[in-house]
């Protein structure tokens, strides 16, 4: 008993108090202040004033007030300025770098060892402590609960002792939490300390792998199981159904599921359909969708077939035979990806100008396309499929190099080139602006015509783009039903990826990742012999759970 209560005081006495924490960094405070100090006086007239005046060139050249003779009397004075300033910045520049090594040394050697870790263990022991404290008053309540009980017999008197002590559990559990965060949010101040003197020194410049530490910290002091679920249920889910596909594979079919081969094969099937997917993912954006995505597919693969056909046509268009063997092989290859963009571009941006003009919404200007596509498509061909290209072309545009299919490299290309559309130009931060509220959008001067059209546009390119690269893969056989409920798998992609039809949210990672989702599951469940009409009614179900956490983020949200 006695040892039981020694341990005890050894671990109160580690529990450190506001004022024994601050003691504690007084000592590095008071050292690198001082440093701090010599630090600031040395930038005043140096970096200080060349960020001022740099901001002052900048603030001048944008004040549509100044008259322009003014506004170069302006900058050339603070250009001036600035040229002196930049000499006392290069001559203190040395200095200051040996003054931010000394402090930095200091840091380095002092603040985890004297300061940090014993905080950090003086809040592990106060979770130990709040917890112990929650069961103590959870087995007080109790007692007292049990007590009340036995005086009272009548029943509503019961029941109302039960609802006060339910009442005083949650009271309880609410305290534990505020103590349990209170802790959390001492330990994270301790931690972040040591960068906000950094970040002082250095005027807020961080390696590598300093940023890491930082973000990964900020992930662990904000994690909420209940968040992570909804944002991740889904790909965990998934993930552990592909595990038992992998298992249950070599045992049904004798076969492994998880080769080098069987990867490529699913990254190669992905590849086409990527680019399908990342031209939804921006209508998507817009709280919009396509439903002609498929038909878009058949209208290009017939046309590429066409143009890119082995010898004459065998069919005929709106009964005229095309006969491009007259042509240069790569003129056909160029030919043929500009007439499917050109195709897919075309009756996008009519579909975009009727969402636009007319407020209509996407499901009803996408469907209308999908049908005229169709009509159009299945009379000019009178629906026969136009057989193979010519058997080089497909080395030419995705070759093996050493058995490895670079039609993955265009989905690869395709992918940067729209993370840097929608990321780093002011078009994709537009979209994103669209999307989460067109009418504020317009208010701040951002046409939501423009964009929407725009947002058609660059979907119709990719479509085309997708549309040549599937007849190239599959050699042709082209005709107007194929990419028959490809739209659906697209949709699904950007969904399961976590692009909101709430609109304004979405990352081009969670296409990709979409994407390849649904591409190894169909895969996966053909392997294994799974009938194609129940791929579809898993596909369903998936969609229909992440439309469901999507929906259930957005309620969290509001």
């Amino acid at each position: 008993m006695i040892g039981e209560m020694d341990d005890m005081a050894n671990e109160n006495s580690k529990i450190l108090t506001a004022e024994q924490e601050k003691q504690l960094r007084q000592p590095i405070e008071d050292y690198v202040g001082k440093i701090q100090a010599k630090i600031d006086a040395l930038r005043a007239d140096g970096t200080d004033k060349v960020i001022s005046l740099q901001n002052r060139i900048d603030g001048a050249k944008r004040d549509k007030a100044l008259d322009k003779e003014e506004r170069e009397t302006r900058i050339a004075k603070a250009k001036t300025e600035l040229e002196k300033a930049q000499a006392v910045e290069a001559k203190n520049k040395n200095e200051i770098s040996k003054l931010i090594s000394e402090a930095e040394d200091y840091i380095k050697a002092h603040f985890d060892k004297e300061y940090y870790q014993p905080v950090k263990e003086s809040c592990n022991l106060e979770k130990v402590a709040a917890k112990e404290k929650y069961q103590r008053k959870v087995a007080e309540l109790e007692k007292e609960h049990q007590a009340n009980l036995a005086k009272i017999s009548n029943q509503q008197e019961i029941k109302e002792e039960k609802y006060v002590y339910k009442n005083r559990l949650f009271d309880a559990k609410m305290m534990r939490e505020k103590d349990i965060q209170q802790i959390k949010d001492r330990r994270h101040a301790a931690f972040t300390y040591k960068y906000h003197l950094i970040d002082l020194l250095r005027m807020s410049k961080f390696t590598f792998s300093e940023t890491r530490v930082q973000k990964m910290e900020n992930y662990i002091y904000t994690f909420n199981t209940r968040a992570f679920l909804l944002q991740n249920g889904l790909y965990i889910a998934i993930l552990l159904v592909f595990i038992a596909l992998c298992a249950i594979t070599p045992v049904v079919k004798n076969q492994q599921l998880l080769t080098y081969n069987n990867v490529l094969n699913i990254l190669q099937q992905a590849s086409p359909r990527m680019f399908l997917a990342l031209g939804v993912a921006g209508l998507i954006l817009l709280t919009g969708t396509d439903l002609s995505i498929g038909r878009m597919v058949g209208m290009g693969m017939t046309t590429a077939t066409i143009i890119m056909h082995q010898g004459i046509n065998t069919g005929s268009v709106f009964g005229h035979i095309f006969d491009f063997t007259g042509m240069p092989l790569m003129g056909r290859v160029i030919l043929a990806l500009v007439v499917c963009v050109i195709l897919c571009t075309f009756f996008t941006t009519i579909a975009g100008f009727f969402t636009a003009k007319f407020k209509m919404h996407p499901f009803i200007s996408t469907m209308a396309n999908m049908l005229v596509i169709f009509g159009l498509i299945t009379y000019a061909t009178k629906g026969v499929s136009f057989g193979a290209i010519e058997p080089e072309i497909p080395n030419m545009i995705i070759p093996k190099i050493n058995g490895f299919p670079t039609i993955i490299l265009w989905a690869v290309a395709a992918v940067a080139i729209v993370w840097f559309i929608w990321n780093k130009t002011t078009f994709g931060k537009n979209l994103y602006a669209v999307g989460g509220n067109p009418e504020a959008a317009s208010v701040s001067g951002i046409s939501v015509f423009a964009v929407t059209v725009g947002a058609f546009v660059l979907a119709g390119v990719l479509y085309g783009f997708g549309s040549w690269l599937e007849c190239a893969r599959m050699v042709g056989s082209g005709s107007a039903a194929y990419g028959q409920g490809w739209e659906m798998d697209a949709i699904a992609a950007c969904v399961v990826g976590g692009v909101s039809f709430t609109g304004g949210i979405g990352k081009i990672s969670g296409v990709v990742v979409g994407v390849f989702i649904f591409t190894a599951l169909t895969y996966s469940l053909t392997i294994l012999g799974i009938d194609t009409n129940l791929q579809f009614v898993f596909s369903g179900i998936i969609i229909l759970v992440a439309v469901t956490l999507d929906c259930l983020k957005y309620v969290q949200k509001k």
